[in-house]
């Protein structure tokens, strides 16, 4: 219950000594982004127009700063929002031209109480909590409707962070590197097409579930690793993005908690996040792995994250997010690099490219057999990727060579693979590293 400062026990209005209306903003200020995004996907899934459901909850917290001061904080603060939100929300329809195909395609019901005209009185705004939907429902919905297939990737990326992550239009435009008018026209274009095509703001049925759920968290996956090793800019890591994308896993775990995949997603964003401390040096340049201190990973989150991945590993339904926590848990479990156990996390890239056998992936195992192996195999390995059309044109891997090149003491194949990755497309912090490690070569003959 929502208790506001000066109130009695159990009171709905404010004491005498109160501000009313510091208190109401309070109140408001006090909902984060969880709640923003209940009322919202409630909305969207009742009407089936984001814009229409943004634009009523928006009118409701304006409404409750004129309203709040002079009736006192509701004990359902959300609650009240949702029905205030809903009633707006009708009004609207009822006085479009449509309103009849709207109303038989929403199933609407006339409301059976009268309405306050100044919406005054808390006890007639405060709605049954349940109609909130608790379980969560509607989020997951909305969660399906941004990241729908009908959507370009980019469109769907953008629409998760603007009305699943509650970000403000300009924050979405920063955090995917566009202006902000570039974005209001890719958010507008991307909700023109979902209100056209009907897209629904629900559960896809069991058939289509697993389909669609991996296309959800394919847009979650890619916000972390964006902000994880930026493809551009200065900065080696977007802090911001990754921790917005361990929060919508949250929230989709919240969501399905028993899913394996879901789990295992969950699992790997807080593995990885744990590492974050140790990956960059004081003047932002990425840290390799074998000389990263260890000290500084979050031990927290490592168990938490160790937690999960045992869970989903041992899950009807595990796949390629669940193997990948795995390999994310092996590195954890070291207390210092030389105790990693590459021999597993080689086994599990193995599976892993069993599922999914895209270039990157093929690459992660090339460079585990190579510490499991020795140099040689790992370099006869990624010299059999050299011809892959998709990893000529990344820069990991002609890193990857660089380093083991370096290891076999070949010292001028080294410092031509680390020239072409400096040739690629990279963040800034990584070029300064790559640049560095060049410079400090041997350059030796082979």
């Amino acid at each position: 219950m929502h208790q506001v400062p000066g109130s009695g026990a159990g009171a709905d209005h404010l004491g005498p000594t109160a501000d009313p209306a510091a208190a109401a903003r309070a109140a408001l200020a006090a909902l984060d982004q969880d709640a923003r995004g209940r009322l919202l996907a409630t909305l969207a899934r009742r009407f089936g127009d984001l814009d229409l459901a943004e634009d009523m909850v928006q009118e409701a917290f304006v409404q409750a700063l004129h309203t709040w001061p002079r009736t006192g904080v509701p004990k359902v603060p959300e609650a009240w929002l949702h029905t205030t939100a809903r009633r707006k929300a009708l009004d609207v329809v009822r006085r479009q031209d449509v309103l009849a195909q709207k109303l038989a395609r929403l199933h609407l019901q006339e409301e059976r109480q009268p309405r306050s005209a100044d919406l005054g009185d808390p006890a007639d705004q405060v709605a049954d909590p349940g109609q909130l939907d608790p379980s969560g429902d509607d989020r997951l919905g909305l969660f399906f409707a941004c990241a729908h297939p009908v959507l370009r990737a980019e469109d769907r990326v953008a629409l998760t962070l603007r009305f699943v992550a509650g970000l403000q239009t300009p924050e979405v435009a920063h955090a995917l590197l566009v202006s902000v008018s570039t974005m209001q026209q890719r958010l507008i274009r991307a909700k023109k097409r979902i209100r056209t095509l009907g897209v629904p703001f629900e559960v896809p049925r069991p058939e289509d579930l697993v389909d669609r759920l991996a296309g959800v968290q394919r847009v979650v996956y890619l916000l972390y690793a964006e902000g994880f090793a930026r493809s551009t800019g200065t900065a080696h890591r977007r802090e911001d993005l990754t921790g917005e994308a361990v929060r919508l896993a949250r929230v989709l775990h919240q969501l399905l908690p028993q899913t394996a995949e879901v789990t295992g997603l969950l699992a790997l964003l807080l593995l990885t996040e744990a590492r974050q401390p140790a990956r960059t040096d004081e003047r932002g340049r990425p840290v390799p792995l074998p000389a990263q201190d260890r000290s500084l990973w979050d031990r927290a989150l490592i168990e938490e994250g160790t937690r999960l991945a045992e869970r989903a590993a041992g899950a009807t339904g595990a796949g390629t997010f669940a193997i990948q926590a795995a390999i994310a848990a092996v590195h954890a479990e070291a207390a210092r690099y030389e105790e990693t156990d590459w021999d597993q996390i080689a086994v599990l890239y193995r599976l892993l490219e069993g599922r999914d056998p895209s270039p990157v992936v093929r690459l992660g195992r090339a460079v585990a057999l190579g510490r499991a192996r020795g140099a040689a195999v790992g370099l006869l390995f990624l010299d059999q990727l050299a011809d892959d059309p998709a990893l000529a044109r990344f820069r990991p891997f002609h890193t990857a060579r660089a380093v083991t090149l370096e290891q076999l003491d070949r010292h001028e194949a080294a410092a031509a693979a680390y020239r072409r990755a400096l040739e690629l497309p990279g963040n800034q912090a990584e070029d300064e590293f790559l640049t560095a490690t060049l410079a400090g070569l041997d350059h030796g003959a082979d």
